[in-house]
Order: C-alpha cells, then structure tokens, then sequence
C-alpha cells in the first residue's frame, strides 16, 4: 500500500483489523454518524489461529466469562458495555449457549452476526486487504486493531517507529470435543454449586471425575507428553499467567490443577454422592450444544499427545474432537510508554490503538478498548475533545491500566492484564456491617466489597454516557 505525501488527511476513519475490537471501533464511529473504513486482511492472509474470513472470529474460548455485573468485574464490564450500546456484547447475548453464570456463545453465530452488522451499516465499508506497514500518510484517523496476532510487515513498522523491543506472550487454544462422544455413564452435567447464569441453567457444563490414582496418572502424561518446539526467537516469549498451556500449570506442581481447572469444589458426582478427586468440565461451544470445549485446557501437546493423553479421562475414553489445543505468540505494546490517555500513539497521534495489542487480556477487554477507541476517534474527527470514562468504571479501570495510572512511580514491567478490581480506585469508606448490624467478615466482606464497586461504577457511567 503505496503513501501520498502531502495529500489532505481523509475524512473517513481507517481500521485495521475487524477483530472485537475493530469491529467495536467501527460500530462506536457509525453510530457518532462518521464513516468508516474497516481493512481486514482475512482471508488473503491467514492468521496461525483463524480459520474463517469473519469479523470477531473467536480463536480461543467461546466463553466472555462471568456475566455477574454485581460482584465481579468481568460481569460488572459486561453492564457497562451493554449500557454504551456496544455491538460486541449485543451479538453475544442474541447467541448465547448455557455455560452456568458465564456468558457463553455459539461462536459461529456469534460471528456472522457482527459481520452481518458491519456489512448491512451504510456508513461502514469493510475491504479486504492487507495494510502491509504503516497506514498512508493521508489516513489521518487510524485505528490499528490488527489484535496479538499483527501482520509482520505492520508489527515491524510500529517497532520501528515506537523504538519499543517487542513485547510478547504465548496464547494456547483448548480442544473442543464433539458431545456424542462423551461417556455420560462417567460423566454429568452440573454448574459448579448449581449457580444458575444468564442462560437460567443450573446444570450447563459437562464433568468428568477422577480418583486420586487417575489425577496423578493424568499429571504424569501431561509432564511426559510431547510438546510443540519453539523456534529460538521464541524460546524466552512468556506466557500470559491468565491463559497457561495446561501442562505447564502441572510443571508447577502436582496439586496446582486441583486448584486450578480441575478444581472439585461445588460439584458432587452423582453415582457416589460425593466430591471427585479433581473434575475436568466441558463447556456448551456452539447452539446446537454439540460442540463442548475443556475449560482451562489450552495446551502446547502436539495433536497426537493430546488424543491420547486426554482420553484418558474418564468420560472422554471415546473423545472424538473438533479441534485441538494449539499454541501460537500474542505481541502488544508497551502502552505505558508508547500511548497518551486517548490511546494515540504518542509519536504519531494519528494513530490510535486498540484491542488486545495495548495490553488487554480477554474479549470483553478487547472489545471495551475498541469502544473506547472508537468514541476518541469520533470526538477527534468532530473537533471535540474526548471523554475519558471515569477511573471508577471499568472501561476506566481498563484505559487506566494499558495508560499506565496504577504502574506510576513503580518499577513494574507492563503485563496483559484482565478486567479484575484490583484495578478499580479503592473505596472511600468500605461496606462494614450487613444489612442486618452485623460485622462483615471474611468472603461475606469482600463480596460486600465488590458490590459497592459496581454500584458506584454503574452510577458514574451512567453519568458519563
């Protein structure tokens, strides 16, 4: 894609890439009534983890994780986006599949529906290109949400121009395995404590119990199984701690998965009436309720180890899968350094960034910081300065967090980071007593906690929108 020096900036805002959040970019700028440019290079270039040409095609899980808005900050994000009229969580909830108190979607479905949005907005255009390098020079509002998994000939033209080393982090994929295949003689179906999510299903995910010998079995396979290479500029990549390949949580040690995605605790198996060992859970993958994927089992296992070493779970003797686990490398910014608080780059400003690759971890995330990108782009290109969320909010906890506030005057390196309180400016008096007079203590506290955080939250969104 060839530069037009000196040409006038374009009217039009340019997006690269229609993951979540390009497509959340794209969505917040057509409903301000600007149009839009929508570059995915899909399918003329795959990714290592795409497989179709669909705006936000989800690669990993298919879950948004907890949609409780009331007590924790994932759910508490949903709310908040929910309330910004977001595209990304509008098409979620239109294909929801049960998962507990998760927020769970046929992916497929998922998929089309944005692309079907993107494509039927008359102020929106989607081109199907590469943007090889930096953006032209007449594009004068860029958002580049090509996500971790950056063309090469782009990701190399940022480093250049942020003088920034590369930064990055191995994602892995969890197998999905077909339900007919399961051995329900083994397995059963309940949501841990019997929680009833958005779904209203109190029994939404598959488990499969082991005894103490089969977990120990289990690890040791793990441990010895044949595991994906890494090419030598990869081999000192870190993991993000939120996503880890399974086996190396058992490298760790023996009980971590038992405290971990095989944890036990709020399940009962059924033939005995009591708690398994450890318990490996499927989560409902697509509508039909076919597809179930192994939550918590992303993995580096070549495909050969993975069939074998995972039939051996009870249930799954006869697993036949959809998908394997896989492994590929995430790369994001050192936004701290590179980004200004409206997530232009600091050195280019036309460019604003967004998405996973400011250091977002997680597809609300990602599509939370597309939103917000979206709305600063169309205040630039109405001559109005932005609105930042308020630091209360989650959208604000978020930007504060890829814009450095909560790193200031530490010696802390920049990490990924999911939505999670700690991010959250604390409370000015925290809840003490319960509504009845006694003195809060303990878990019972910290719900109490995070609850007056999403209130206030909820209460100064509602002022800022």
């Amino acid at each position: 894609m060839t530069q037009k020096p000196n040409a006038p900036p374009s009217p039009t805002t340019h997006i690269v890439g229609a993951g979540l959040a390009g497509s959340e970019a794209a969505w917040a700028l057509a409903a301000a009534g600007l149009p839009v440019t929508l570059h995915e290079m899909r399918p003329a270039r795959l990714t290592p983890a795409h497989n179709t040409d669909q705006c936000a095609e989800l690669v990993c899980s298919n879950s948004f994780r907890s949609d409780d808005a009331q007590t924790n900050a994932v759910g508490l994000l949903h709310a908040e986006l929910r309330a910004c009229n977001s595209l990304i969580m509008a098409c979620a909830d239109a294909h929801q599949v049960p998962a507990g108190s998760a927020l769970a979607v046929d992916r497929d479905g998922f998929a089309q529906a944005v692309t079907q949005a993107l494509l039927g907005h008359p102020l929106i255009q989607l081109s199907r290109e590469e943007v090889a390098g930096l953006p032209p020079a007449d594009w004068g509002n860029v958002i580049i949400a090509t996500g971790p998994l950056t063309s090469p000939a782009l990701a190399l033209a940022i480093a250049d121009l942020t003088g920034e080393a590369d930064l990055a982090f191995f994602d892995a994929i969890a197998p999905i395995v077909h339900h007919d295949s399961i051995n329900f003689d083994i397995a059963w179906m309940q949501s841990r404590y019997d929680k009833e999510g958005p779904g209203g299903d109190k029994a939404a995910y598959v488990n499969c119990p082991m005894d103490q010998g089969q977990y120990e079995a289990f690890i040791a396979a793990l441990l010895a199984g044949e595991k994906t290479s890494f090419k030598d500029w990869e081999r000192d990549t870190p993991y993000f701690e939120g996503c880890l390949p399974i086996e190396v949580m058992a490298e760790r040690g023996p009980e971590t998965l038992r405290f971990g995605p095989m944890k036990p605790v709020g399940l009962t198996d059924p033939r005995t009436g009591l708690r398994a060992h450890a318990v490996v859970q499927l989560r409902q993958d697509n509508a039909l309720g076919s597809l179930f994927n192994m939550v918590g089992f992303q993995t580096k296992l070549k495909h050969g180890a993975q069939v074998e070493i995972f039939r051996t779970i009870p249930g799954l003797e006869s697993a036949v899968f959809a998908r394997l686990g896989g492994i590929h490398r995430n790369t994001f910014l050192n936004a701290p350094r590179v980004l200004d608080a409206s997530l232009r780059l600091k050195v280019q400003p036309r460019l604003r960034f967004a998405g996973q690759i400011t250091g977002v971890e997680g597809y609300v995330e990602s599509a939370a910081m597309g939103l917000l990108a979206g709305r600063f782009a169309a205040a630039e290109a109405l001559g109005r300065p932005p609105a930042l969320p308020p630091a209360t909010t989650a959208l604000g906890a978020l930007l504060g967090h890829v814009t450095g506030g909560h790193l200031a005057g530490k010696n802390v390196d920049f990490q990924p980071m999911n939505c999670n309180f700690g991010l959250f400016p604390p409370l000015q008096q925290a809840p003490l007593l319960a509504e009845d007079g006694r003195k809060l203590k303990g878990e019972e506290r910290g719900r109490a906690r995070k609850s007056a955080l999403a209130r206030r939250a909820l209460a100064d969104l509602s002022a800022w929108i």
